[in-house]
């Protein structure tokens, strides 16, 4: 059982006897008062098949779309539910049951050559069209879709168990006794927070798998519910939800929670405060909520795209190839019935000249591909220097090989969640991470030997502006300055030896544990404790501080004033309780507080230091109050918290009266680690033509930070701030400031972003692709998906999209290519995604060597298999040219298909593991990856060379085997035949730049292969002729001929015009 209790809404009455006499009903399990909890996400699948709901729905009335609209939820009152809901599931596949056939069948048979070859198949059943046996269409016909449905089903299942694991999570049921148990559960729906366990009434969740954020969230419970005695009483009130409509908005909520059996009855607001989206994760006690939304309906799942099958950009442009191909066959069947002075029946000679030179378009053309792309799979999965590599969609791995925009988010895809303390600067001296043991004196020296009753004292020395203050003691108020000035609550968990009651009553060290809403006041409040002064116990209203001493220092919260990003800062107010001494302390970003400080020579300059550093900079700094300022300041406080008009200006105003004048402490500087290898992979792919985008949900200044830290913006860039615009006309001024800049990184709020792609959709983003960089910030989960799509649509290219949370599926389903990042976000990512790596730094090898590998093998793959079916669909023209344009096949039979399959198939497909260059010199040298983007391994000019290529050895086999038969025209085909298949393996042999031992084994067994086989071919061959000199040195004429000038002209062209990659394995 996990510890989150769910409560919702239950089915009618009208089953309710029913199933409280049979039991559990699938997911749902029935409570006192009719609420219910959701016991298993995944079972809600069989919700509508089960017969208690079944009686209840109206065939699928239930689960069908409707409009989203707004809904009153009831606890304890099943009967008043107004509408049903969708199921509560998870869903990656792209087909179902019913529609995996259909659908697997219409994406094989949109390929136009696909498709032409069904046709093709049909034909053969007309007698007047039949050229040869049906089992020579239909058999590689069915093996081309036997090898498609067995690859799309393995990948289906697999797809279905990853989604079952998933929706098969149990959680804990809410009973009169209020059974809860465990914490840290994935919240399965999106719900309101009606209790919690923790003694302060709040509890924090992460939502990093929702927005990026790996900030904890503080969420309040609804007070009314807080306060009842036990869990179980939520079950006996009359109190309902009333929640907005379904929208994909998740930072904002409005509802209301409503009790009618209280006197008077209770009414209060509910806010964003108060919500349990799902796909977050409860980080701190056990909760109780009630579910408002489910299925579709959800905030992360309306914030993801639906999956699509993609469609790789070669398997376009090999589709494009044989649609030419196809209309060279049409113009060659036509030539040959025009040349026939079209006598006749001439419409059905046309259609069996289309049948007799079909092989123009090689049916074995998608085999040989899929076959490839399978192997391209397996390599990557059993690379071991990117272990852990798993391929989710193998169709695609030549897209890795093209890509021109890279994607990425920040949080857990760059860097690695973990903030450490780098800098603590007092303006004339800094310490670094090398001198921590110099504060840490300091602390000794002020408070480690000293009695509690005398530290205080001298504190309050310190604080005397008139006394020339030594160093320890101003290292001494800026180490107290960040333990006190936070959000952090220490929490105590069991070790085994020792329980949690007793850790907390002697503040075990090792059972403590931090909890905050921002990493980096966890990293400040450890750094404090590293260095001698620890936070060991906070609640709403006291802090408590342990000196080296070990003596606590309490303090009393008098006011907290938290961080908003409107504010930039955030401030407490404390009493410390052995002298009475009231302090208002303040830390915050330093564009803020370098107007709030007193007058200084070194701020600016040593903050712009550090942010050169990549280390997020916090100025700290304090105020002293006596007691008859702060009771001024406190009912001034309240009376504007009171106000009904204009609340936040007027509570704003009261607490900037305070922030005046201020002593600057210190600075402090936080660096967020990158992953291991960041920054030479970005390195990287610069090298190789790839501009990066980072999109994260993050803050402006954390993204900022971490683009210069990772160097995804150089140290000679200039960075262009996108300010922030709310209209047409200021975003107009901003696009013309930001047009004069040249080669600049730009950082562009999700906000303005979307005033700008509303109004100057075409001019923002012609000015965006010429940046180097580009970082946007505060991008919601749909925002990241419209920059991808709007990518692709202006630019033409191949965009891959990494990711690590589920607020990056959008974006990585609408990639050309996805890529997840298996991380502490958890798998929603990687699940949803083409690749799923377990390191960023892996991403490089696979474009550079996997992706690379993947394109140039297909590339030749496919050009040699047309080569192949052209070869012999130009000596049938001869042949046909020769004997009067008639329609007769020149090979029948196994000959046809042999040739395609047993005799060159091997040899052939081993192109698969051919390579220009060495996977070491391929990461070394990242340009080589460039030359791909141009799509130089098949263009037409390529495919034209093939195709001239073709035309001139299926000539001189042809004709060579015509001038040089004696007799009978079986020894045509002899002699013709035999020098084709040995000028297809010599070939292989040319093509071929870095042989390897399968390739070897490849051309010997399919040269056996045909040498046996004669022996049974004698229907087609004369047996005793090829055991002749005179067959011999014929088809050694004709093959040399038709091979040779091709060698010369490959040693000429590396001699004297050499590739790139040569130069470099040489």
């Amino acid at each position: 059982h996990l510890p989150c209790a769910w409560v919702a809404s239950v089915p009618e009455s009208s089953w309710w006897p029913q199933c409280q006499a049979e039991g559990p009903v699938g997911p749902l399990e029935l409570l006192q008062g009719g609420c219910v909890t959701m016991r298993s996400a995944t079972e809600i699948n069989s919700l509508i098949n089960s017969r208690s709901l079944c009686r209840c729905c109206e065939c699928l009335r239930c689960c069908g779309r409707r409009d989203p609209r707004p809904r009153t939820v009831w606890l304890g009152h099943p009967e008043k539910r107004d509408q049903r809901y969708p199921r509560n599931v998870i869903n990656n596949q792209k087909y179902n049951f019913f529609t995996f056939l259909p659908g697997v069948s219409m994406a094989k048979f949109k390929y136009f050559f696909n498709l032409y070859f069904l046709l093709l198949a049909c034909s053969q059943f007309v007698v007047e069209m039949r050229l040869g046996a049906l089992y020579t269409y239909w058999v590689p016909l069915g093996f081309v879709l036997a090898v498609t449905v067995i690859r799309e089903a393995a990948e289906e299942i697999r797809c279905y168990m990853r989604d079952k694991e998933v929706n098969s999570q149990i959680y804990s049921k809410l009973t009169a006794r209020g059974r809860l148990r465990g914490s840290g559960i994935l919240v399965p729906a999106d719900m309101i927070f009606l209790r919690t366990s923790e003694k302060n009434g709040s509890c924090f969740l992460r939502t990093d798998q929702l927005d990026g954020e790996t900030d904890w969230k503080l969420r309040l419970p609804v007070t009314c519910t807080q306060r009842l005695p036990t869990a179980s009483d939520l079950l006996q009130i009359r109190s309902y939800v009333y929640a907005e409509e379904p929208n994909i908005d998740i930072h904002n909520f409005v509802g209301t929670f409503t009790r009618e059996d209280s006197d008077p009855p209770v009414n209060e607001s509910l806010s964003i405060e108060n919500t349990l989206w799902a796909s977050t994760v409860i980080a701190s006690g056990t909760v109780v909520g009630v579910v408002l939304y489910t299925g579709r309906e959800l905030r992360s799942v309306m914030n993801t795209s639906n999956p699509r099958s993609k469609i790789g950009l070669f398997d376009l442009e090999v589709n494009c190839l044989t649609k030419i191909l196809f209309g060279a066959l049409v113009v060659v069947s036509l030539v040959m019935v025009a040349l026939q002075h079209f006598a006749g029946r001439w419409y059905l000679q046309i259609i069996r000249f289309l049948l007799l030179f079909s092989n123009i378009i090689p049916i074995s053309l998608r085999v040989n591909l899929d076959m490839g792309k399978i192997v391209y799979s397996w390599v990557i999965r059993r690379d071991s220097k990117i272990p852990g590599t798993v391929v989710r969609s193998s169709t695609i791995p030549e897209q890795l090989g093209r890509i021109s925009y890279l994607l990425t988010d920040k949080t857990g895809t760059l860097t690695q969640n973990e903030m450490v303390f780098k800098r603590l600067h007092l303006g004339t001296v800094a310490y670094g991470l090398d001198s921590m043991d110099e504060v840490q004196s300091h602390i000794f020296r002020i408070m480690g030997g000293r009695s509690a009753r005398l530290a205080p004292a001298v504190k309050g020395l310190s604080l005397a502006t008139k006394v020339r203050r030594t160093m320890s003691s101003r290292v001494h108020e800026a180490v107290k300055a960040i333990a006190l000035c936070h959000n952090v609550t220490p929490v105590y968990e069991s070790n085994g030896v020792t329980d949690q009651a007793e850790a907390e009553r002697h503040y075990e060290d090792s059972c403590r544990v931090y909890q905050a809403s921002s990493p980096d006041e966890v990293a400040l409040v450890q750094w404090t404790e590293s260095v001698g002064l620890t936070l060991v116990g906070r609640d709403q209203s006291s802090v408590q501080l342990r000196s080296p001493g070990g003596h606590i220092l309490n303090f009393t919260i008098l006011q907290i004033f938290p961080f908003t990003y409107e504010s930039k800062r955030m401030g407490i107010i404390v009493r410390d309780e052995s002298t009475g001494e009231i302090t208002f302390y303040m830390k915050g970003a330093d564009v803020v507080m370098a107007g709030i400080v007193q007058y200084n020579d070194w701020l600016e300059e040593e903050c712009g230091n550090m942010a050169r550093e990549g280390l997020r900079v916090l100025v700290v700094a304090k105020k002293s109050l006596t007691e008859e300022q702060y009771q001024d300041f406190e009912a001034r406080y309240v009376q504007a918290k009171l106000s009904v008009h204009d609340r936040s200006l007027k509570v704003a105003t009261v607490i900037e009266s305070l922030e005046m004048e201020m002593e600057l402490l210190c600075l402090t500087g936080v660096e967020d680690q990158l992953q291991t290898d960041v920054r030479p992979t970005l390195e990287t792919l610069r090298n190789a033509g790839i501009k990066v985008w980072m999109l994260t949900g993050d803050k402006l200044e954390t993204a900022t930070c971490t683009a210069k830290n990772a160097h995804l913006v150089t140290r000679t860039q200039d960075i262009h701030i996108f300010r922030l615009v709310t209209n047409r006309g200021e975003a107009h001024l901003e696009l013309n400031a930001f047009r004069r800049k040249h080669d600049c990184a730009l950082v562009i709020s999700g906000d303005s972003l979307e005033v700008c792609l509303k109004y100057y959709e075409y001019e923002f983003m012609e000015l965006a692709c010429q940046c180097p960089a580009v970082v946007c910030c505060r991008c919601a989960p749909t925002q990241k998906a419209q920059i991808v799509r709007l990518l692709q649509e202006r630019t033409g290219k191949l965009t891959c999209a990494v990711g690590d949370g589920g607020n990056d599926v959008s974006m990585i389903q609408e990639a050309d290519c996805g890529v997840g990042v298996e991380g502490k976000e958890g798998k929603q990512a990687s699940l949803a995604a083409d690749f799923s790596i377990t390191q960023f730094k892996h991403l490089g090898r696979l474009l550079m060597v996997h992706g690379r590998n993947s394109y140039k093998r297909s590339a030749a793959l496919s050009q040699f298999v047309i080569h192949r079916s052209l070869c012999i669909s130009t000596m049938q023209a001869v042949f046909s040219s020769v004997f009067y344009f008639a329609s007769v096949p020149l090979y029948q039979g196994f000959l046809i298909i042999g040739y395609s399959t047993i005799y060159t198939m091997f040899p052939v497909f081993s192109l698969v593991l051919d390579k220009d260059v060495k996977s070491e010199v391929a990461m070394l040298y990242p340009e080589l990856y460039k030359d791909l983007l141009k799509g130089r391994p098949l263009s037409y000019k390529t495919f034209l060379i093939w195709v001239l290529i073709s035309i001139y050895q299926g000539s001189i086999i042809m004709y060579g085997a015509l001038l040089l038969f004696e007799s009978e025209f079986v020894h045509i085909v002899a002699i013709s035949f035999t020098s084709l298949i040995l000028t297809e393996l010599l070939m292989v042999a040319l093509t071929i730049q870095t042989w390897h031992w399968l390739m070897i084994v490849a051309e010997l067994l399919s040269l056996s292969c045909y040498i046996a086989s004669l022996v049974f071919l004698h229907e087609f061959i004369d047996v005793y002729f090829i055991a002749t000199l005179s067959f011999l040195w014929k088809v050694t004429v004709i093959t040399l001929v038709s091979c040779l000038p091709l060698y010369v002209l490959k040693y000429l062209r590396r001699r004297f015009s050499p590739p790139s990659y040569s130069k470099l394995t040489s």
